[in-house]
């Protein structure tokens, strides 16, 4: 059976503390995975605008053997110019995996059906869990074991961010907390598979109106832009709505006092977190752009080694 990574919950909670621990041996030993050797090829699809999912993917395929097949959405037009089926199955007899940045979450799912190799979640419109592995290695660098800990994810509780909070936290054994505005609540079906999770894994998944509320005795704080790809047009009518949810350091003072504030970038200084927040001391942002290296390295060796 072929193994994919298309939504946070597609590990289990032991498989993704073994994600975790690779990626922690990876980031002491660079060069110590080398599963695609030859070079083999790995395609990297966008059809998105991109820099930490370029940068890390490219640097960790090359430094993992491989050759990073960069693959331009717009050139290939895929579902237009010619179907994902097609696409996947002539992917699938050149390459060892595919990581596609996309945007309906089907798009990847029928990439997977098709391709016959593993498919990774670089971000759909729906989940981005390749970059909760590297905000949970940084959580646990920063933190200790994830599992007990509370985490308050402000914003846009609707968007891809906050319900890979959902699914890979309560994976991890985290109080959950997603906070917006009405109108911007999570998916329920979402809601519910962490909810779920949680009951198995001793976390809890929650939407949470107040964004006090939220923070309240919080061990880690978390935002990304009010406006999320795609949605463009809607900037001026979110300020309003998003503006209390905002990370402020009045806001920030209601978390615990060693809690860390993380935003998976790019970031809006004086929208949704002020300067002095992700400039300042609490932050551990660029550790976390760093650790999407890292992590994506272990996803990647991860998989390989676990096709049937």
């Amino acid at each position: 059976m072929t193994r994919h990574f298309l939504r946070d919950d597609d590990l289990s909670p032991a498989e993704q503390a073994e994600v975790l621990a690779l990626a922690k041996r990876l980031k002491a030993s660079r060069y110590a995975a080398r599963p695609f050797e030859g070079p083999q090829a790995v395609a990297v699809i966008f059809d998105k605008p991109t820099l930490r999912t370029q940068a890390s993917f490219t640097a960790g395929i090359a430094e993992l053997g491989g050759y990073p097949m960069l693959v331009n959405g717009a050139l290939a037009q895929i579902g237009t110019r010619e179907s994902v089926p097609d696409t996947a199955r002539v992917l699938g007899r050149m390459v060892s995996a595919v990581v596609w940045r996309t945007f309906g979450q089907d798009r990847l799912e029928e990439m997977a059906a098709h391709a016959g190799v593993p498919v990774v979640n670089a971000l759909t419109d729906e989940f981005h869990p390749c970059q909760l592995l590297a905000d949970l290695q940084t959580i646990e660098e920063h933190k200790g074991p994830a599992a007990g800990l509370t985490v308050a994810f402000l914003g846009d509780a609707a968007s891809n961010m906050s319900h890979s909070f959902l699914l890979a936290g309560t994976t991890a054994g985290m109080h959950v907390r997603v906070s917006g505005p009405e109108g911007f609540a999570p998916d329920p079906a979402v809601l519910s598979t962490a909810s779920q999770i949680a009951a198995g894994t001793g976390g809890s998944a929650s939407y949470v109106l107040d964004p006090q509320e939220a923070v309240t005795a919080a061990d880690v704080v978390v935002t990304d832009t009010w406006v999320s790809m795609g949605k463009e047009d809607e900037a001026e009518e979110r300020q309003r709505p998003f503006r209390r949810y905002a990370v402020t350091g009045d806001l920030l003072a209601h978390a615990h006092d060693d809690a860390i504030v993380m935003h998976c970038l790019p970031a809006y200084r004086g929208k949704e977190i002020d300067a002095e927040v992700i400039d300042g001391p609490r932050s551990v942002v660029w550790d976390e752009a760093e650790n999407r290296l890292h992590a994506q390295k272990a996803l990647l060796t991860w998989l390989t080694e676990h096709q049937t």
